[in-house]
C-alpha cells in the first residue's frame, strides 16, 4: 500500500507544485490521476519513486517510509513506463527488457525465461522482436516494450506518465485493452497518469482529480460519474459523459419501480382490467412473495380468455432478466433478445423490484443527451 500523509512539494523559488496530499493506493490498485496542465500530477506519481523529492509530510510504501530507503535499490524495485517507451537505441528488444534483471544480479537463464514470457504477455513474438532495436518497431510496439521492462523484475509497484499519449487513436485503444488484460492477470499496483478522461475512466479502479496541486475527488469512476463533489470535477468530466458511459449507469436509475404484477389465481378478467387500467401492453406474474414467474402478452390474454380459468395456465417463462447490480450496458445489449421488449429487474431472491422497456431506455437516454437527466415518468 501507499500512502500519501499531508505531502506537499514546494520549490526554492515558491511555487507549490502539490499542496497538503492524503490519499492511500491500495495493493493490487489501479489509481489514475488526473487534471489539466500544471496539476501536479507528474509530480505527485514522480515523488513514489523519489525522482522528485517531496518538502513536506510523509510517503509510506507498506509502511516504510520512502525517505529511508535509497533511492536506488527504491526504483529498480518500481517499474516505470513513460510516454515514448524511452527505450535504448542501441540496445536490442530483448536487452532493453533485461536491463533490471541485470542490474539486479539474476542469472542468465532466469533473465532469458522473464524476457520471453513477458515479450508473449504484451503480444511480440520473441522469435521475431528479440533481437530487434527500437527504430525497427512502431510506436505502439515500443510501447509494448516499455511495459514489458517495466515488468520486468516483477515489481510490486508500477509508475505509468502518459504511456500512451503520443500514439494514434487505434493503437491507443489496443495498449489500454492490453493493460486491462495485463492488470487482470498481474493485480500490480499501478499510478497512471493522463490527460484524458475517457482513458481515466476504461483503466482507473479508483480515479484522483487533481488542479492546481490540490486533490479535488478521489474516487470509483461509478461514484466520480454520478456524485461528482466538486463544480470543475463535474465540468472536467464533462455533464453528457455519463451517456457516453452506459456500464456505469445503475440499472436502478432507469428502471419502472413498482410494475404492475399479478397472482398467477387471477382471471382472465381481473387481469385484462390490470392490463386496462394502467396502459400496459405485457403482464408481469410473480408468487405470493412476488418472486418472478413468467409474463403475458395482452394479445394472448385477449384471445384465450374465453379458454382459461386462471393466467396461471398461459403464463410464459421469461428469458432475459436483469439482476438489480446490472448497469445500463446490460439493459442494451439484452433488450433486442427480451421478450415482448419488456425486462423485468429482480433482486437476489428474484423478487421482482422493476421493469426495464425499450420505451425507458430511449427516455433515460434522450433526456441524458437534452440535459433533464433523472428517470422519465413514460416508460
Amino acid at each position: 500500500m501507499i500512502k500519501f500523509e499531508n505531502v506537499s512539494k514546494k520549490y526554492e523559488d515558491g511555487t507549490e507544485a502539490v499542496k497538503t496530499l492524503n490519499f492511500e493506493i491500495n495493493n493490487g490498485e489501479l489509481l489514475v490521476l488526473i487534471g489539466p496542465s500544471g496539476c501536479g500530477k507528474t509530480t505527485t506519481m514522480k515523488m513514489i519513486n523519489r525522482l522528485i523529492p517531496h518538502t513536506e509530510g510523509r510517503i509510506t510504501i507498506d509502511g516504510k517510509d520512502i525517505d529511508t530507503i535509497d533511492p536506488v535499490p527504491l526504483r529498480r524495485n518500481i517499474g516505470y513506463v513513460i510516454q515514448q517507451a524511452g527505450l535504448f537505441p542501441h540496445y536490442t528488444i530483448e536487452d532493453n527488457i533485461a536491463l533490471i534483471p541485470k542490474l539486479k544480479k539474476w542469472n542468465e537463464s532466469e533473465i532469458e525465461k522473464r524476457v520471453n514470457y513477458l515479450m508473449e504477455v504484451v503480444g511480440l513474438d520473441p522469435d521475431v522482436f528479440a533481437k530487434r532495436y527500437p527504430r525497427e518497431l512502431s510506436g505502439g510496439e515500443q510501447q509494448r516494450v516499455g511495459v514489458a521492462r517495466a515488468l520486468a523484475a516483477n515489481p510490486d509497484i508500477i509508475l505509468m506518465d502518459e504511456p500512451f499519449g503520443a500514439l494514434d487513436p487505434m493503437t491507443r485503444e489496443q495498449l489500454q485493452d492490453e493493460l486491462v488484460r495485463i492488470q487482470s492477470e498481474m493485480h500490480k499496483t499501478i499510478v497512471f497518469v493522463t490527460h484524458d478522461i475517457d482513458e481515466a475512466l476504461k483503466l482507473g479502479d479508483k480515479i484522483a482529480i487533481m488542479r492546481d496541486g490540490e486533490l479535488l475527488q478521489l474516487d470509483t469512476p461509478e461514484q466520480l460519474l454520478s456524485n461528482p463533489s466538486h463544480g470543475f470535477v463535474e465540468e472536467f468530466i464533462g455533464k453528457q459523459r455519463i451517456y457516453q458511459n452506459p456500464d456505469y449507469i445503475p440499472i436502478t436509475d432507469i428502471m419502472r419501480e413498482n410494475p404492475v404484477i399479478a397472482l398467477p389465481s387471477r382471471t382472465p378478467t381481473v387481469a385484462i382490467s390490470f392490463i386496462r387500467q394502467h396502459k400496459i401492453d405485457t403482464l408481469i406474474v410473480c408468487d405470493e412473495n412476488g418472486k418472478l414467474l413468467g409474463i403475458i402478452p395482452s394479445y394472448e390474454l385477449h384471445a384465450k380468455k374465453e379458454d382459461i380459468r386462471t393466467i396461471a395456465e398461459i403464463v410464459q417463462p421469461v428469458a432475459t432478466i436483469l439482476e438489480s447490480t446490472a448497469t445500463a450496458k446490460d439493459a442494451l445489449q439484452m433488450i433486442n433478445n427480451a421478450s415482448y421488449g419488456i425486462i423485468p429487474v429482480v433482486n437476489e431472491t428474484q423478487k421482482v423490484i422493476g421493469v426495464v422497456t425499450r420505451g425507458s431506455l430511449l427516455s433515460f437516454f434522450a433526456n441524458q443527451w437534452t440535459g433533464e437527466g433523472g428517470n422519465s415518468d413514460e416508460k
